[in-house]
């Protein structure tokens, strides 16, 4: 019984850690949950993917900001990397593989970051190309890791025309029967992303996770 009273302590305060974006508590709360024998994949499954969809409830009701996302997002970064490493493979079954990035000529990356700790909480594999991502690459990094899902993010109207070329590339390739493309970004509009041919746009990080959900049909 006792036992069940410590665990149960844990999951709501870590939880509430990362979902107030309080880092240094959530790592704190991590560490001593180990020490007292909880299991990493309860770490991960009920601790902080708990907290950072908290956070994305709250963001989407309109009561978090994305300062407030940002915070979060850092807590859940900061448990990732005490308890990635104990997680044996067979610990975490994974939806799909998504490549991710911002595109060629955009150095922003707040919102792709947002997005990539919330596809992660949600059990996704995410490789990151990072910014300003060359367009040939997007379809070369989807060919190689043999990804279900390719997202872009534009947050200028200068930029965001690559996506469509990125969309011929991926065609030209043969790709494009193979892959859902998903776009974003403060640039991009749902309007642009039907005229390229994408398969959805995601207005923001928790919606981006459900879109995903509903193309890979995981919902």
């Amino acid at each position: 019984m006792k036992g069940q009273v410590v665990k149960m302590d844990w999951e709501i305060e870590l939880k509430q850690a990362i979902s107030e974006g309080d880092e240094i508590k959530a790592d704190e709360i991590t560490a001593k949950a180990l020490e007292e024998g909880a299991a990493p994949k309860d770490l991960l499954e009920k601790g902080a993917v708990a907290g950072i969809y908290e956070a994305g409830r709250l963001w989407q009701e309109g009561t978090y900001f994305l300062p407030d996302i940002i915070l979060a997002t850092e807590a859940y970064k900061e448990v990732m990397k005490r308890i990635e490493p104990l997680l044996k493979s067979g610990d975490v079954s994974y939806k799909g593989k998504v490549v991710i990035g911002s595109i060629e000529g955009d150095a922003h990356d707040i919102g792709k970051n947002i997005v990539i700790a919330l596809l992660r909480s949600a059990s996704y594999e995410v490789v990151d190309l990072g910014v300003d991502v060359p367009l040939a690459s997007f379809v070369d990094k989807a060919r190689e890791v043999e990804a279900d899902v390719l997202g872009m993010g534009a947050y200028m109207t200068t930029t965001m025309r690559g996506m469509e070329e990125v969309m011929r590339l991926l065609a030209e390739a043969g790709l494009r029967d193979r892959v859902k493309v998903i776009v974003g970004g403060a640039a991009v509009t749902r309007d642009y992303a039907g005229q390229i041919g994408a398969d959805g746009y995601g207005d923001n990080a928790a919606e981006t996770v459900e879109l995903v959900d509903r193309l890979l049909g995981v919902v």
